[in-house]
């Protein structure tokens, strides 16, 4: 058997649902074999027991390629990690585009395994990490204070309205209990962020490392560690590409100059809190402000040099956490 079917006998690509999970085995020759099953532990176990005895291989000799689908492939992609296998959580629109350069025009469920597993022969994906317990409790933690925060601000809308269209008493009084009850809860969540990271004692370094950065308070320190721990960045770049902080390109020939724009990719709450952090920033980070300085000299727009500020202040928090030091001004 040469190099390239041992390469094809071993992946396996997964299209992970709620419910269920499609496999699809990649065999020699590029042909496939597919099997169903839930999106279980159990469904787990038995698709290592179906990839073992479909393979004839070990498991430390199997390659899983599926998407990142919110929250519907994590137990999935750990229990296989720690089982032994090499898993791949892929980028679903890098996928997206190579299923559009193969020409597919269908998509299902069966389809998109098949796709995955081509995908993952071709491109050799890098292993996937599962993120530390303490930073999977942290990224839970914050979300669910996002979500409490969210939840309020709608409450506070709906408060004003109310008063506005004079609405009955009753009503008035159920939006302010609601309210009430949201900042009371919310007021717990912080205390238990503030709780988690100071039981450990890295977090707790890494967080007093970050606020010694002017324009980096607790809001943004929390984030950035959850962000910074749960991904293994090798750059600063990479860091600011994944929170959506790079600038797009947009144009054509000669005829097309459209101004440049931040992808936005990434989670859109850490970027508008990113967003206030860099207007304080400009005003007390002496980096931040020369930059500020300097582009807006050069004629680049007030919100071009904002964006340049919110990527800039992400890369000094890379920089102090991973060479341990507390800030140091650039400028004099």
């Amino acid at each position: 058997m040469n190099k390239g079917s041992i390469q094809e006998m071993n992946t396996i690509g997964i299209d992970v649902s709620k419910a269920k999970i499609d496999c699809a085995w990649l065999r020699e020759e590029g042909k496939l074999k597919f099997k169903v099953l839930p999106n279980t532990k159990a469904g787990c176990n038995e698709l290592i027991e179906w990839s073992l005895k479909s393979t004839s291989l070990e498991i430390t000799q199997l390659h899983f390629i599926m998407e990142a689908t919110g929250v519907y492939h994590e137990q999935l992609a750990i229990q296989l990690h720690n089982a032994g296998a090499m898993v791949s959580v892929v980028n679903p629109a890098q996928v997206k585009f190579y299923s559009q350069g193969l020409g597919v025009r269908t998509k299902n469920d069966k389809k998109d395994s098949a796709i995955l597993a081509r995908y993952g022969l071709k491109e050799s994906p890098k292993a996937w990490q599962p993120e530390p317990v303490e930073i999977r409790t942290l990224k839970a933690l914050i979300a669910r204070f996002d979500g409490i925060e969210k939840d309020l601000q709608r409450e506070k809308n709906r408060q004003e309205k109310a008063v506005i269209s004079k609405a009955p008493q009753e009503v008035l009084n159920s939006i302010t209990q609601m309210i009430e009850l949201l900042e009371t809860e919310q007021k717990r969540l912080d205390k238990l962020i503030e709780d988690h990271i100071n039981k450990h004692e890295e977090l707790k370094k890494n967080k007093e490392l970050l606020k010694s950065i002017p324009g980096v308070g607790k809001v943004i320190a929390t984030r950035i560690l959850m962000v910074i721990g749960s991904r293994d960045f090798k750059s600063a770049s990479q860091c600011s590409a994944y929170l959506g902080l790079v600038p797009v390109e947009h144009e054509s020939g000669s005829s097309i100059r459209g101004r440049p724009r931040l992808s936005k990719a990434g989670n859109p709450i850490i970027r508008a809190k990113l967003y206030m952090a860099a207007v304080v920033a400009i005003q007390h980070n002496p980096d931040i402000n020369a930059q500020y300085e300097r582009l807006t000299a050069r004629g680049k727009s007030k919100m071009s040099a904002l964006g340049a500020a919110m990527r800039k202040l992400v890369q000094i928090c890379f920089g102090v956490l991973k060479h341990q030091q507390t800030y140091q001004p650039q400028v004099t």
